[in-house]
């Protein structure tokens, strides 16, 4: 499947707000909504409260026909999964309102985000609550009839044959920048609402970052810290790139949903790739390589932690097939803009090699999902390479787990040590305050020192054994145990 991914989340949000628009039914669904607020203000019925422009904003609720609202175009909620088909994406970006594109954003509010070919389990849970118990919590629609807060709600009654949904109607000057802030804030309240995927959170977070909004303020809004807003869109960029990288020549092209359950490898990708960039900028590039090829061939979280700024040179390079081993690579500079006859080293021979078989396995996992848009030799083609790509990385990985094992025992044993002698240092002061308050028991003190002989012998025994030439402290735990 193609994705449209030249387009930025602000450009898209550009051409959505130039085809917005009115619904084709929008005079009618103002008219009936009026009549049905005036009978709700007259009765002093329901109301739900939003934040609208700042404020607390107190909506009267009234009961609209499910059939005549519209889905709203602009959801973030499925905006992701919207480019999975690029011919009703189109449809829907050009004729919004159409019968065509309604129908495509109620069949993406169904899917689970990282395999939109599955209804999602928790679209099955809402259709069965709604079900069981009716509908609990009340939308949130324009004065048009749009969608603003419970699009998945609204597609779950119409599956259901339900025919009517309760919903608060925004103010009549409602704009597309109000929908979409009310959209916002109505998920980010800490409640039962079906969250955003975590792309489709990435998604959000840039296009109000796009309408000129600082990082703070947009951090505040989503619950976390600047720190993590910063380090969400370093992830985002990182896919966009890998993205960017999967093109192949016959149009085959990596989704934004293809990375939609790699969240905490990505997170920890960020993390440990910038503690590294700050001392070591080209190892830091060849984990992030590594480490990126690893989460295209699906590894679990724990097993991408065992690629280090190593892993290609060390593991994995010599037992690469040579239809994965990439060209020999070479280091070059490159001119800066503006400053004439200077320039500067580019990537590193290292980094590049890494780089390049990243690049050929992300072409290949492209080619291996494409489906009917290649030809089946081709797809099959890259299936086979991505398999053998997986067998070669398991025996790597495996290398790399025993050294990891390794070196955590090696670091294990003075390790046992060094807190024995915090232990013993702690006891040295509590012995002493024991002694100043008379509370000193000298029997268990006696029976404990001698359990500590008994256990520095053994150690000893151990040691007297593995280390022909001993240094000076295993020389004293020699002569500190030995009997005399």
């Amino acid at each position: 499947m193609m994705l449209l991914h030249a387009a930025s989340g602000s450009l898209e949000a550009l051409v959505m707000a130039v085809k917005f628009g009115v619904p084709p039914e929008g005079e009618k669904n103002r008219s009936l909504v009026d009549e049905r607020l005036k009978q709700a203000m007259a009765e002093d019925g329901a109301k739900i409260t939003v934040e609208w422009r700042g404020e607390q904003k107190h909506l009267h609720v009234i009961s609209m026909p499910v059939d005549m609202l519209y889905f709203n175009p602009d959801t973030h909620r499925i905006r992701a999964q919207r480019t999975l088909n690029p011919d009703r994406n189109r449809v829907l970006e050009e004729e919004p309102w159409s019968e065509a594109a309604q129908t495509y954003l109620h069949d993406l509010l169904r899917c689970r985000p990282s395999n939109p070919s599955q209804t999602d389990p928790d679209y099955l849970a809402l259709s069965d609550e709604l079900d069981d118990v009716g509908q609990r919590e009340p939308g949130i629609i324009s004065p048009d009839g749009i969608l603003v807060d419970g699009n998945t709600r609204c597609a779950a009654l119409r599956d259901l044959g339900i025919k009517n949904i309760r919903v608060g109607v925004l103010p009549a000057d409602t704009s597309r920048r109000d929908i979409n802030s009310v959209e916002l804030a109505l998920q980010l309240r800490r409640d039962k609402r079906r969250e955003y995927s975590y792309i489709n959170r990435l998604i959000a977070i840039e296009d109000e970052l796009a309408d000129g909004r600082r990082e703070e303020d947009v951090a505040r809004d989503f619950n976390i810290k600047k720190t993590t807003l910063q380090q969400d869109r370093w992830v985002y960029q990182l896919i966009k790139d890998a993205i960017d990288r999967s093109q192949t020549a016959n149009g085959a092209v990596l989704r934004l949903v293809d990375f939609e359950d790699h969240q905490e490898k990505l997170r920890e990708l960020h993390r440990d790739y910038s503690k590294l960039a700050k001392t070591d900028p080209d190892a830091a590039e060849q984990l992030k390589e590594s480490r990126l090829a690893m989460v295209v061939l699906n590894y679990a979280k724990t097993t991408v932690r065992l690629a280090e700024a190593d892993f290609h040179s060390r593991y994995l390079e010599e037992r690469l097939p040579s239809e994965l081993r990439p060209a020999a690579q070479e280091s070059s500079t490159v001119a800066i803009p503006g400053l004439a006859g200077v320039a500067i080293p580019d990537a590193t021979a290292a980094v590049k090699t890494t780089r390049a078989l990243t690049d050929a396995l992300l072409k290949a996992k492209a080619a291996s999902q494409a489906g009917d848009k290649l030809e089946p030799a081709a797809v099959n083609q890259a299936d086979s390479l991505i398999k053998t790509a997986r067998k070669t990385f398991d025996a790597a990985v495996k290398l790399a787990g025993a050294n990891a094992e390794l070196q955590k025992r090696q670091v294990a044993v003075p390790d046992r040590l060094t807190d024995a002698a915090d232990y013993v240092n702690q006891c040295a002061a509590e012995f002493a305050e024991a002694k100043a308050k008379r509370a000193l028991d000298e029997d268990a003190f006696d029976d404990a020192l001698l359990t500590l002989k008994a256990s520095l012998a053994r150690l000893a025994k151990q040691a007297g054994r593995t280390f022909s030439s001993p240094g000076n402290g295993v020389a004293w735990l020699l002569d500190s145990t030995r009997e005399n």
